[in-house]
């Protein structure tokens, strides 16, 4: 599939900062840590299910100091209604302890240390750079994967590619929100099975309707 030109990949991300001028990330956090935690629990589950679990988890533990506390088996409790929780609950569990001290209890900012954390791939890594350290990161999930070459921003057909595809085309200005606005748009707008082309404020420049 072909890429939107320059003047419509701006377009593009004119028209999803019009439409949410401040996008937000749908998953509850108190900090760093939390969004962390929060984000290796969402993976083969719901925002909101996982939502659901960390409301009381997270008042219990917030840092890794008490999440070691709470040990592995404390951790399971809280979170057992979230899909994989018994490996989550010990991947949660030992980088809390790595953090905690070789980190002097403070979330690593850079792609190569929080990679090197039990259960933390790419993707999450990048959301944590960009949502909690504000950088421009793209964390590609399946509605990015998706959407992105649906719509022209990319060509790639894998996580790396994609995310490789919309660091370069994507201009300066809209980086830092981009991965919120593309996920938001393929989670609610441009759906996997029955994409709602007619209602979309992007179909008249979509690729997918060229």
């Amino acid at each position: 599939m072909n890429l939107l030109d320059k003047d419509k990949i701006e377009e593009v991300y004119r028209r999803l900062k019009k439409n949410n001028p401040n996008p937000k990330g749908e998953l509850h956090s108190a900090n760093i840590f939390t969004l962390l935690v929060a984000v290796i629990l969402s993976a083969q589950a719901t925002d909101v299910g996982v939502n659901k679990a960390t409301g009381p988890f997270f008042k219990a533990a917030d840092t890794p100091q008490k999440m070691i506390e709470l040990g592995e088996k404390g951790i399971r409790e809280f979170i057992k209604t979230i899909n994989l929780y018994p490996t989550k609950a010990k991947r949660i569990f030992e980088l809390s302890r790595i953090i905690q001290n070789e980190y002097a209890g403070r979330v690593p900012d850079t792609m190569e240390e929080l990679i090197k954390l039990p259960g933390v791939g790419r993707k999450t890594a990048n959301v944590v750079l960009n949502m909690g350290f504000g950088k421009p990161a793209i964390a590609v999930d399946t509605h990015i994967l998706r959407t992105a070459p649906r719509i022209g921003l990319s060509s790639g057909k894998t996580p790396i590619q994609v995310e490789e595809d919309l660091l370069r085309v994507t201009p300066k200005k809209y980086l830092l929100n981009a991965h919120h606005w593309i996920l938001l748009h393929g989670r609610y707008i441009c759906k996997a099975r029955k994409p709602e082309c007619e209602t979309c404020f992007l179909s008249d420049i979509c690729m997918k309707n060229l």
